[in-house]
C-alpha cells in the first residue's frame, strides 16, 4: 500500500499527467451521459424484432446471473489492475469513453427490438444500476463483447491480462446469444467495430498511450 500510494503522489505531482488524468475522468463521464441518453432515444424508438441465423435455431438459455454478475466481476478485477499504476488509467479511461461515444451513435441509428424469446433479466439491485448502460433495445454492437476486447488490446502486452480480456470476450459474446440478449450481427461485429475504436484511439490518444508503455519521462 506505501509503494502503491508513493507511486501514484509522484504521478499526481505531474502537472502534465495530473491534465491527462482530469481530461480522462471528464470524457469517461460525458460519454456514459452520452450513452444514457442513446438508450432512451434507441428505446422510444424501438421497433420489432427480426429473425436471427443463430438465435432462431437455438433455445433460450437462462444465464440472467452471468449476464448480470459477471461484467460485474470482470469489471472490479480489471479496475483494480489498471489502477494499481497510475499510468494505465488516462489512455484506459479516453478509449473507454471514444468506445462509448461510438457505441451512443451506432445504438441511435437503427432501432430493431430485441430477439423474442430472451431471458427476462430480473435483479433489483444489479439490474438497476446496469440500466444506465443498457435497456436491451441497445442492441449494436455488444458491449458485453467489445469492452473486455477492448482492454485486451489497451494491455496486449501484459499476457495474463490479454487472454483473461480474449477469454471473457468469448465467453459473454457466447452468454449473450445463448440468453437471445443479443443478435448475432451486434456480436461479430463487436469484434472489428472494437478493433477500428483501438486504432483511432492510438491516434487521438497517443502521448496517454506512450505513459501507459513507459510511464512518466522527465
Amino acid at each position: 500500500m506505501a509503494e502503491w500510494l508513493k507511486k501514484w503522489g509522484a504521478y499526481l505531482r505531474n502537472r502534465k499527467f495530473l491534465v491527462s488524468l482530469g481530461v480522462a475522468f471528464l470524457l469517461l463521464i460525458a460519454s456514459i451521459v452520452i450513452t444514457y441518453f442513446a438508450i432512451i432515444y434507441a428505446t422510444d424508438k424501438s421497433s420489432g424484432p427480426v429473425t436471427d441465423i443463430i438465435l432462431s435455431n437455438i433455445p433460450v438459455f437462462d444465464v440472467d446471473g452471468i449476464f448480470l454478475y459477471g461484467p460485474v466481476i470482470f469489471w472490479i478485477i480489471m479496475l483494480g489492475y489498471t489502477f494499481s499504476d497510475p499510468k494505465r488509467v488516462p489512455f484506459t479511461f479516453k478509449t473507454i469513453a471514444l468506445f462509448l461515444v461510438i457505441r451512443s451513435i451506432f445504438i441511435s441509428l437503427t432501432h430493431i427490438g430485441p430477439f423474442i424469446p430472451n431471458v427476462f433479466v430480473n435483479s433489483p439491485g444489479i439490474s438497476g444500476i446496469l440500466s444506465v448502460f443498457s435497456s436491451g433495445n441497445d442492441l449494436f454492437f455488444s458491449g458485453h463483447t467489445g469492452l473486455p476486447l477492448l482492454l485486451a488490446l489497451i494491455f496486449w502486452d501484459n499476457k495474463n491480462v490479454r487472454v483473461f480480456c480474449l477469454v471473457s470476450s468469448l465467453f459473454f459474446g457466447a452468454i449473450v446469444l445463448m440468453a437471445h440478449l443479443h443478435y448475432s450481427i451486434d456480436v461479430f461485429g463487436a469484434f472489428f467495430i472494437t478493433y477500428s475504436i483501438f486504432c483511432i484511439a492510438e491516434k487521438f490518444f497517443k502521448a496517454d498511450q506512450e505513459t501507459l508503455s513507459k510511464g512518466l519521462v522527465a
